[in-house]
């Protein structure tokens, strides 16, 4: 069985995709970037600014499913600037400081709102 999932929570879908996909046991959480979801405007600021929200929108589909980052198992992180990486993986560590799911990281040309970073995200639920 498949899930649709979707939160207030969390931003709402940009276009033809959904926050989230429940299928048996996993979910399978859409790229998100540092879009505020109470106004559902990009918030920009700087690499730590934007990582802090990005991973505090994927926790929020995830607590809205009953479920948490502790039961990530993969992220792929999208980066506009691989020289963000040291930084970027700083913030990422004070989410993970125990569990730490497998990653990809990844340098791209362009991000939605020129976007310093996305991360998507597969998990337990």
């Amino acid at each position: 069985m498949i899930q649709t999932i979707a939160t207030d929570k969390a931003p709402k879908a940009l276009g033809p995709y959904s926050q989230a996909i429940v299928a048996n046991d996993f979910v399978f959480l859409s790229g998100q970037i540092a879009i505020d979801p109470q106004s559902n405007q990009f918030i920009g600021g700087t690499i730590e600014d934007q990582t802090r929200r990005v991973i505090n929108n994927l926790a929020n589909i995830l607590q809205s499913l009953g479920s948490s980052l502790d039961k990530a198992v993969k992220t792929t992180v999208f980066l506009k600037d691989l020289s963000d990486f040291e930084a970027m993986n700083k913030i990422y560590g004070e989410f993970f400081p125990n569990h730490k799911p497998a990653r990809s990281t990844v340098q791209v040309a362009r991000l939605p709102k020129d976007a310093a970073i996305e991360i998507e995200m597969i998990a337990s639920i």
